[in-house]
């Protein structure tokens, strides 16, 4: 499976690939095309830039050929004053020649107005003509522009798809490598699956004839030892034990528990507002302490008064309901006898909430009617009247509900099974009406408290009373909130739990058989514990878990504790052999020790003996008996100390020697308890020779193993010394060729100035020095009339009609011939 989901991994990604380089052909042919039409656009702003100069051009060189043809005009003009005194006295003989000269003129001047309006003519089409190019000029240079930034964009797509379709491919070669080892690998397990299976196989027909032969004589057990099968009949059924679901009923515990916290909170608000509303009647519209309040309100109060005895029950309802789901029951609806309790309770506080309804709606009624009542008060009354009527409408489709799911724990037939969902359901959108009813009565009161704080007359009484019954409102409507939020998230569990109860059976049939259960399944407990015996005293799971820990990381290896058992094995050995030795030597003293009290026991039989023989020699004999008896005397009365490693013996006469046993004891336990001291020392010795040794092994263990850390931490510091100086040459180098291309670029943008700098100068110069071939065949043909007319006077007229059509209007001649005051011009 895994093989075929990669291989269709695969031929995805090899699809896409596909799809992307079809995409990438086509994106490239459009960045040529793009690029082809760019070119072509250059192409023509080039060609429309060279016209352009060319007009430019033209228009510079007529307009300075008009500057000479005025400057010679000026001239001619002060000739033709200088000249005029003569012509009065050749006036009679110029009469005959003046005819003819008008006819001239008149020709001149028709023949210059045509070319005046042909001038202008053309003026008008070169400056639309120049219009038309800067506006084609701007598009082509704006079209150029967003073309280049489409390539430019396009490129940078086409180079992110590439290093895509790089990495894309890169990654497909290391899947595919990867793929080819793990096929490998699969293929070996399928081998070893083969082999597995063929195994699991024999196992399998093993256990089959087996279970065969178990089932076999199962069938013949139940067919000889059980009259029945009670769990083909449902009202038998409903009477066994279902399995323990621990986790259920810890669950339901603790939701129980968070019900019963919300519970709490809300009796805590609904006391506060039945409280602070009691107060409120005291104090608005008629103050108790100045003057009598109405009997309706005097009986409200008093109502109000007793809200605590059916308030209060609630939570206690609530507490018994979470107080009989315990770890050990059975948490259904035929066994929640307690929610009956709840449902009582709560249809009590809903009569309580009817009887005072009418009273409450009395007394803003009577507020209404009050003269410091204004109209947006009075709209708040009756807006509140509404939601108080609303909210006891929706505490009694509650208690409706809920009393509807108390039946299945006292009335088998009140509830069937399949309208648990549903309403369990309703009792959701109960709680969520209830949470909107509040939301809309702490809006209208807090607008209520807004408009009574503005009146003239409010006290500071009112002021706080308000202030505690808003807040008593704002917690009922975040404990409503909270409720109805907790209940629908938890709604699904509810209908998921209802199917908790005997096996292979839909449920419990009646309260009284789910009773019968809960009797069974105590007495069933009762007895597993009584047939559980205690367990022995055993490590505990968190101190036999570090025990194993310091038992791994001991640095005790086998081969350690292997010779350590060796050396213990050698040096008992060698203490039994000691011992042996010690026991021959105590044997040796021991025989030496009854010799030699042999010889001392001789010694005083021969010394009293030679003292009843002593009287009957002479006295000479006698006296020196006498001096060897009072030396002898003298030895035995002084004590003889002898010091020697076992202690210091002593030895007095007859009457204060001890008895030999006694002495032998003594001499034994001496040697006992030295020997004793000698081994206790010896084995110390021998565990703190055994301790360091241990102790030496672990830190030449642990010197080895810092000096291999040491070795790889020197060559991961060597790598990492090598990559901090290759990088460091990178950073040169970089900075170094950034550097070099910042100057490069900085030089050939200051060159490219000057250049453009240059061009301008160059164009501005050939602007002023271009001259128009046109006003030189003017200045010819000026010239031409001249020589003919041999400097005659000619009024304008024939001047302007001398002047050609082709001379532009907007010229300097066309232009001083247009303002010239009636003058003479010669053409």
């Amino acid at each position: 499976m895994a093989s075929a989901e990669l291989q269709g991994k695969y031929q995805k990604l090899a699809q896409e690939y596909s799809k992307l380089r079809a995409q990438n052909q086509v994106l490239k042919k459009g960045v040529v095309d793009e690029q082809a039409n760019s070119a072509a656009l250059k192409e023509q702003l080039k060609m429309k830039d060279q016209s352009l100069r060319k007009l430019q051009q033209e228009m510079d060189s007529l307009t300075f050929r008009n500057l000479q043809l005025a400057k010679r005009v000026e001239l001619l003009q002060d000739e033709l004053a200088v000249s005029e005194p003569r012509g009065k006295k050749n006036k009679k003989s110029g009469e005959s020649s003046s005819q003819l000269s008008q006819e001239q003129k008149s020709v001149f001047d028709e023949d210059l107005q045509k070319k005046i309006e042909e001038n202008e003519r053309l003026h008008i089409q070169f400056f639309e003509a120049d219009e038309q190019h800067k506006h084609v000029e701007a598009e082509l240079r704006s079209r150029l522009a967003t073309l280049e930034m489409e390539a430019a964009q396009h490129q940078a797509v086409v180079d992110g798809l590439t290093r895509k379709y790089m990495e894309t491919i890169e990654k497909l070669q290391n899947d595919k490598a990867k793929l080819e080892v793990k096929s490998q690998t699969l293929e070996k397990e399928a081998k070893e699956c083969r082999l597995r299976t063929e195994e699991c196989q024999l196992q399998l027909k093993n256990l089959h004839e087996d279970l065969s032969g178990r089932l076999e004589e199962s069938l013949s057990i139940i067919s000889e030892k059980v009259p029945f099968n009670d769990t083909k009949y449902s009202q038998y059924n409903a009477l066994n034990v279902p399995l323990h679901n621990r986790r259920h009923q810890l669950k339901m515990r603790d939701i129980a528990g968070q019900a019963l916290a919300f519970v709490q909170d809300l009796v805590t608000a609904l006391l506060n507002f039945h409280t602070y509303t009691e107060q409120r009647i005291q104090i608005f519209p008629i103050d108790s302490a100045i003057d009598t309040i109405s009997p309706l309100n005097q009986k409200f109060s008093q109502y109000l008064h007793e809200n605590a005895s059916y308030v209060r029950p609630l939570e206690e309802g609530m507490l018994h309901l979470f107080e009989s789901i315990t770890e050990d029951t059975v948490t259904v609806l035929e066994t929640t006898v307690k929610l009956k309790t709840f449902s009582e309770h709560l249809t009590s506080y809903i009569c309580f909430l009817r009887k005072i309804l009418p009273y409450q709606l009395k007394s803003l009624e009577e507020e209404c009617e009050s003269s410091l009542c204004t109209s947006a008060l009075r709209a708040r009354n009756l807006e509140l009247s509404q939601d108080m009527r609303k909210m006891t409408a929706v505490f009694e489709k509650l208690q409706t509900y809920i009393g509807l799911l108390a039946l299945p724990s006292t009335e088998p037939d009140g509830l069937l099974r399949t309208n648990y969902s549903s309403v369990l359901t309703n009792v959701g959108a109960a709680l969520h009406g209830f949470h909107d009813v509040m939301k809309d009565i702490s809006k209208h009161y807090n607008q209520k408290a807004t408009i009574e704080h503005e009146l003239p007359t409010a006290t500071q009484k009112l002021i706080t009373t308000n202030d505690c019954i808003l807040s008593s409102v704002v917690a009922l409507t975040n404990g409503a909130g909270k409720i109805a939020s907790f209940f629908s998230n938890n709604v699904d569990y509810f209908i998921a739990s209802l199917s908790y109860g005997p096996k292979a059976a839909s449920g419990f049939i009646s309260p009284l058989s789910a009773e019968c259960m809960l009797q069974y399944k105590k007495k069933a407990a009762a007895y597993m514990k009584a047939l559980r015996k205690p367990l022995l005293e055993s490590v505990p799971y968190e101190e036999a878990l570090a025990n194993r820990r310091v038992l791994l990381s001991s640095t005790e290896s086998r081969e350690g504790l292997a010779q350590q058992v060796q050396q213990s094995l050698e040096k008992i050995s060698k203490l039994e052999q000691e011992k042996e030795h010690w026991m021959l030597e105590a044997q040796l003293a021991k025989i030496k020790l009854e010799k030699e009290n042999q010889r001392i026991a001789d010694k005083l039989k021969s010394t009293s003996i030679g003292q009843g023989v002593g009287p009957a020699q002479e006295n000479p004999t006698g006296v020196n008996a006498g001096g060897q008896e009072e030396a002898s005397t003298k030895a035995v009365l002084e004590p003889i100390h002898s010091t020697s490693l076992i202690g210091i013996l002593t030895r007095t006469s007859d009457n204060e020697v001890p008895d030999v046993e006694s002495r032998e004891d003594l001499i034994k336990n001496h040697y006992m308890a030295r020997i004793v001291e000698l081994t206790s020392q010896l084995q110390l010795a021998d565990s703190k020779s055994v301790h360091f040794y241990a102790e030496c092994r672990a830190l030449s263990k642990r010197l080895a193993l810092a000096e291999k850390s040491k070795e790889a931490l020197t060559e991961e510091m060597k790598v990492a010394g090598q990559n901090i100086s290759r990088l460091q040459d990178e950073l040169t180098t970089t900075k170094r060729s950034y550097e070099d291309q910042l100057s490069m670029m900085s030089d050939h943008l200051c060159s490219m100035n000057e250049t453009l700098s240059k061009q301008r100068e160059e164009i501005d110069t050939l602007k002023m020095s271009s001259k128009s071939p046109a006003l030189s065949k003017y200045i010819l043909l000026l010239l031409e009339l001249l020589a003919q007319a041999h400097c005659t006077p000619c009024p304008s007229s024939q001047v302007s009609s001398a002047v050609p059509a082709s001379l532009p209007a907007a010229s300097p001649l066309g232009l001083l011939s247009s303002h010239l005051p009636k003058c003479l011009i010669l053409v």
